[in-house]
């Protein structure tokens, strides 16, 4: 048994964040002579107090402890610096004194005695108390009785003193969800010319100057700046790219200039700038009168690359449009790298609602992986409204019991919530995804058993979307590439729409809806980006099915279209080769309709573009069966219906002539009914039903009218 151990500090899983918890191997536990508990002291520049747990099976490491951003802060230890611990006793603690450190959320002692319970601190620890939306509130640890290391519990009497200073809570690596690898590159450009510059200069090379952030809003750029800066001990300055701008002449220059000066002076230093795209737009796209705007961009790039070594200043740039940008902005030692943070893939998603769901109280029946696996195309923003709009569901809930007046909800009240699988999914209607906002469609609740009939192709359509999401193994072992485009052709009411809409509900992909001749502009080019931009976003929302509706609308023959300027012909070179060009299309899987396979661009139709061509023949007896069986179910029928003898009848019609019948059948069964109302009382409703000379009827006006 060892009394002290060194090891390395590593980053926390998220459900671990502000319950001062350490997790080390349980080998190490063992030298420690400590139990699953029990408290060790954590010893970087300062001392700290923390309870022992053990590393998950897939994390383990004899040299690592996992320790959240808070304990961080409390050892005076950053990441991947050594710390040492050893075995301490930690009393009960009878008194504490908390001092807000950041905006009050909370103001009931007792309720942060339940927040914090289990929670070993020392005076000077800084302690954090999740809520139950997404925010948090950070205390600071004033005397303790006893003193020395103390655990709080339940009956631990708390004292507030003080007021919070307005700010927000700091933000640590531990609240970054489903970017991992971003953020590990990150790390290595910025934190280690900062921390270690001389092995730059041993090595005659000079460190990485700058790194430009850039993806769809809401995916966490801001956020990794703002945690970037609380830990790392660098100083930190941020602006704006609006903020820039100034009214007088020179005036928007000269703010650059001191912003730069000022982080020069307080080196090593850190400069974030936001909304990069208004500081440094592309300087040939403006007009003479931009001229301020031109002189901007000219000062940045002075000052990040000119004749003036700007010293240990490293420049963050974070934008959602990166290719507005000035082009001299992006190259080596302006911007060093360019580092894409992407949409979240479900992991991604899953690790950002176990951060915002931390001080939830969650409801049994609530499974973050399933909702993980549904919130396709949510960006971190989006999951964090979506815990949000959840809690306040919950909250609503419990609004009769409060008195508004006294705008006091006691925490009794608030300790017996639970947020429940339908608050989620009611907050789902009221959420949508921004990576797929402007083309976003609400997947269908159609699933194969509303299809009636059409088992091949069920199969078929089963096997080249689904398979790949659910066995990428087996595809991969085998070296097979998922197909990437399915077309379904057949006569007019066959069912293609329906198995598209069934496709999307059952794979439960996203799923984009285009109707072909929407995307046609009279504008020249407009038609073309609007191919590109449909692409585009099932990129980012990958796994993604698009459905092109009519799609012979959008991408005819070529030449057979006269008088459109070649737009039609530039369309379709613009699908062809989004579909199978230079650049891979991973994740998506295109469907297209039509009832013309002979006006749709030959090109398109080999494999590698629409891998399958599956065309839906008018239904046999037996699927014509199928298909009655689902339209009529639940219908009041009369016992004289006979479903097969109906089946026979319906020769030649297609799967939406069935439906269109069933439907006439009940119409006119209510016509008949309500024609003798008076004569019934409202008791008689029970008698209604939908008989065989009703469907017999509605068959006879449709075939005359064919």
């Amino acid at each position: 048994m060892s009394d002290n151990l060194t090891l390395k500090v590593s980053e926390a899983r998220g459900q671990d964040v502000g319950r001062g918890i350490a997790r080390i191997d349980p080998v190490v536990m063992e030298k420690l002579g400590v139990e699953v508990g029990e408290a060790v002291k954590v010893s970087g520049k300062r001392e700290t107090v923390a309870r022992v747990m053990p590393t998950f099976a897939e994390d383990r490491d004899q040299g690592l402890i996992k320790i959240d951003g808070v304990t961080r802060e409390n050892s005076k230890a950053s990441l991947d610096e050594k710390v040492r611990i050893a075995k301490v006793t930690a009393a009960s603690a009878e008194k504490l004194i908390l001092t807000p450190l950041t905006t009050t959320l909370v103001k009931e002692a007792d309720y942060l005695g339940k927040l914090l319970s289990g929670v070993p601190v020392v005076r000077g620890d800084r302690v954090r108390v999740t809520l139950l939306g997404t925010r948090f509130q950070d205390f600071l640890v004033g005397e303790t009785a006893p003193s020395g290391p103390v655990l709080i519990g339940e009956e631990t009497e708390i004292i507030l003193k003080g007021k919070g200073k307005g700010a927000e809570a700091k933000v640590s690596y531990e609240d970054i969800g489903g970017l991992g690898k971003e953020v590990q590159r990150i790390r290595e450009m910025i934190e280690l010319p900062l921390k270690h510059p001389e092995l730059f200069e041993r090595l005659g090379i000079d460190p990485p100057k700058g790194v430009l952030l850039y993806g769809p809003p809401g995916c966490g750029k801001t956020l990794i700046a703002r945690a970037l800066s609380n830990e790392s001990e660098a100083s930190f300055f941020q602006l704006s790219g609006p903020e820039v701008m100034h009214k007088f002449y020179g005036e928007s220059e000269g703010h650059l200039r001191e912003l730069f000066e000022e982080a020069k002076s307080h080196a090593p230093s850190i400069v974030f700038l936001d909304e990069l795209d208004a500081i440094a737009p592309k300087r040939e796209e403006l007009s003479g009168e931009k001229q301020v705007e031109r002189r901007v961009v000219a000062q940045l790039l002075a000052l990040m690359d000119g004749l003036e070594s700007r010293g240990q200043v490293i420049v963050i740039g974070a934008t959602n449009i990166p290719n507005t940008l000035d082009p001299a902005l992006r190259r080596p030692g302006r911007f060093d790298r360019e580092i894409a943070i992407r949409i979240p893939d479900k992991n991604g998603r899953l690790e950002i609602l176990q951060i915002y769901t931390r001080g939830m109280p969650l409801a049994e029946d609530v499974s973050l992986e399933k909702l993980a696996s549904i919130t396709h195309g949510f960006v971190g923003a989006d999951l964090e409204a979506l815990a949000r709009e959840a809690a306040m569901v919950t909250l609503r809930k419990i609004m009769p019991k409060v008195d508004l007046e006294s705008a006091y909800i006691p925490y009794e009240i608030l300790l017996e919530l639970q947020v429940t699988r339908d608050d989620f999914f009611e907050a789902l209607k009221e959420v949508e995804p921004s990576a797929i906002r402007e083309v976003f469609t609400e997947i269908p609740e159609v699933s194969w058993d509303d299809v009636g009939g059409l088992e091949e192709v069920k199969r078929t359509l089963k096997e080249a979307v689904e398979w790949p999401l659910h066995y990428p193994e087996l595809f991969a072992k085998s070296k097979t590439t998922p197909p990437k485009g399915i077309l379904l052709t057949g006569a007019t009411g066959t069912g293609k729409t329906l198995l598209a809409k069934a496709l999307a509900n059952e794979s439960g992909v996203n799923f984009i809806a285009v109707s072909g001749p929407a995307l046609l502009s009279r504008f020249v080019g407009e038609s073309e980006r609007g191919v590109r931009e449909v692409f585009k976003k099932a990129k980012q929302a990958a796994p993604c099915v698009v459905c092109f509706d009519e799609i012979e609308g959008l991408v005819p023959k070529r030449g057979m279209v006269q008088g459109d300027s070649g737009v039609s012909n530039r369309v379709v070179s613009q699908f062809l080769s989004e579909m199978d060009g230079i650049e891979e299309l991973k994740g998506v899987v295109i469907v297209g309709t039509t009832n013309r396979p002979d006006l749709v661009d030959s090109a398109l139709l080999r494999p590698g573009r629409f891998d399958f061509i599956l065309e839906l023949p008018t239904p046999d007896k037996k699927a014509r069966l199928a298909i009655l069986k689902i339209h009529t179910k639940g219908k009041p029928l009369a016992s004289d219906v006979d479903l097969t003898e109906l089946a026979t009848l319906t020769e030649d019609l297609a799967g939406a002539e069935i439906e269109s019948l069933c439907q006439k059948a009940s119409l006119m069964s209510i016509r008949d009914f309500v024609a003798v109302k008076s004569t019934r009382s409202p008791r008689d409703l029970d008698k209604f039903k939908i008989n065989f000379g009703h469907f017999k009827k509605a068959l006879s006006q449709m075939k005359r009218r064919k």
